[in-house]
């Protein structure tokens, strides 16, 4: 009876779930955990309660399975504990207030469920990062390797004086450096965002993104892509963590110069919307496919031919934007290229 009262009041739960996850201070709701992650798992724990209550029940697998979709999924063990607990609350509430015909026994057997499902996928969790950390040190491993020997190559040839600093083994000297300086950019920003060491403090907007446009002024020049940069309010500041910030921003340059193809245009501008900053990065990407804008910002997810890089950019870039208070959305333009801006709270001086 309880798995058939699940699935004919599914709106319902789903409506009262999203009610306690939006109200949740901490973690931070999402977008995709509110409308992609709670049917998912209500769904999860509809077919675990199924088949907990078949002749037959097997649900030790099925929730290691589901704890496998949750973590490609892009979803944290805080949530999938949390997400749980409130369908299993709203499907409890809503079955005592319409006195449904639902056996003390039924009840255990969901409580059972809920925990065989948590366990579940936490023990997949530990599993899967495991394999994805080893194989993420190999790609990290391989991108330091091919970056440090263009280097080195390339100032053995500088070296000699048979070629100068301004042509082109100079250019790949320089792009490979500053390839290095925004590899471990990321792996900082990563560490840093993992262990939840965060140092904010006052940044002026126009000062961070001269030092942005510095680095992707050599990128550019490098790819043959053109960049323009606005000129930025002097009043803008904000209140964040800088590293993670030149992280977040700096990551979204190289995507864009990376994916814009040659003699394209690449544009980066800071301004102020009321009580919020935002800093675009419009590149010429050509666009997106339809209904890839939201898969974007799940970790290990590329686009396009060049695959250089760990796929864990843009997934970054939103853990970055929303540590410092704010969000990152695209705009997808089919056929032109996206918009990717990071959406911070304004600092005002009475704030500071």
């Amino acid at each position: 009876m309880l798995h058939e009262f699940v699935t004919a009041n599914r709106a319902e739960i789903i409506a009262r779930c999203r009610a306690k996850i939006s109200s949740r201070p901490a973690p931070r709701p999402t977008d995709t955990e509110l409308e992609y992650g709670v049917p998912l798992f209500l769904d999860q724990l509809a077919e675990t309660l199924r088949l907990a209550l078949s002749p037959t029940p097997d649900i030790g697998d099925t929730a290691a399975k589901h704890g496998g979709e949750l973590l490609r999924a892009g979803f944290t063990i805080a949530q999938v504990v949390h997400d749980y607990g409130g369908i299993c609350q709203a499907i409890t509430e809503l079955a005592l207030e319409t006195a449904a015909p639902i056996t003390t026994s039924e009840f255990q057997c969901l409580n059972l469920c809920l925990d065989v499902a948590i366990a579940g996928a936490v023990t997949e969790y530990g599993k899967l990062r495991e394999h994805e950390g080893t194989e993420r040190l190999g790609f990290l491993a391989h991108e330091l390797r091919n970056l440090l020997n263009a280097s080195v190559l390339s100032f053995d040839i500088l070296r000699t004086g048979a070629v100068g600093v301004g042509g082109s083994t100079g250019a790949v000297l320089g792009r490979s450096l500053a390839g290095l300086r925004s590899l471990i950019d990321r792996e900082l920003a990563e560490l840093r965002l993992g262990a939840g060491i965060h140092h904010k403090e006052t940044v002026v907007v126009c000062e961070f993104i001269e030092d942005v446009e510095v680095a992707a002024t050599m990128e550019a020049n490098a790819r043959g892509v053109q960049l323009s940069v606005s000129t930025v309010a002097k009043d803008l500041r904000v209140y964040a963590d800088r590293q993670i910030l030149v992280s977040v921003v700096g990551n979204l340059m190289q995507n864009a110069l990376k994916f814009t193809p040659k003699n394209g245009n690449v544009s980066l501008r800071a301004y102020g919307a009321q009580d919020r900053v935002l800093i675009d990065v419009a590149d010429e990407c050509g666009g997106l496919p339809p209904g890839k804008a939201e898969d974007l910002f799940r970790p290990f997810e590329q686009r396009g031919t060049d695959r250089t890089g760990l796929g864990l950019g843009l997934a970054i870039c939103h853990r970055g934007a929303v540590v410092n208070g704010g969000d990152l959305h695209v705009v997808n333009h089919p056929g032109t290229g996206c918009i990717f801006t990071v959406d911070l709270p304004r600092q005002h001086d009475a704030a500071r």
